[in-house]
């Protein structure tokens, strides 16, 4: 069994679970099926190379592939409705608050996934994936504990933990 503070899992809450299997379901089901469709009639209508409603049919379907594809992996990894269990240690589902070293000002983030935000329009802070440099390098650390990280152009950046949270939707 995964923890929360595995590199492969999404956390969710039950809710924004619940909307991506829905999701997930309309898409493989309904949408395949009307997709499908278009494309036939588009066919049927001759020369696909100059066919543009056959090509339009052709990109959505592809967008909606890589969809069901993306929600596949996010249901098979999420950590559904459970809040993390480590008091204020980060870990994905956790609010934190960071000051990057040499700079007054705090950031405020969710370390979890942009899923479970799109559920809440109130929220106004950014979202951070346990898998990117900076969620890494603070995974399991303690408000007053500093991490470093390499940003993606090569330089290395430090940030104290100032406040972790669970996140309440």
């Amino acid at each position: 069994m995964t923890s929360p503070t595995d590199e492969n899992v999404t956390w969710l809450t039950q809710e924004a679970f619940d909307r991506l299997c829905s999701e997930l379901e309309h898409l493989r089901g309904p949408e395949r099926a009307e997709l499908a469709a278009r494309i036939g009639e588009a066919r049927e209508e001759g020369d696909l190379r100059e066919n543009g409603g056959y090509h339009a049919a052709k990109e959505e379907q592809g967008k909606s592939e890589a969809r069901i594809r993306q929600l596949e992996d996010m249901v098979r990894r999420a950590r559904v409705g459970e809040q993390p269990t480590a008091e204020g240690v980060v870990e994905a589902g956790t609010v934190v608050t960071v000051r990057f070293v040499g700079d007054d000002d705090a950031q405020t983030f969710l370390l979890g996934s942009r899923e479970l935000l799109a559920l809440d329009d109130s929220v106004e802070f950014d979202v951070y994936s346990p898998q990117s440099p900076l969620g890494s390098a603070i995974l399991g650390k303690r408000a007053g504990e500093n991490a470093t990280y390499a940003a993606p152009n090569g330089r290395h950046v430090s940030v104290e933990i100032i406040d972790t949270q669970p996140y309440r939707s």
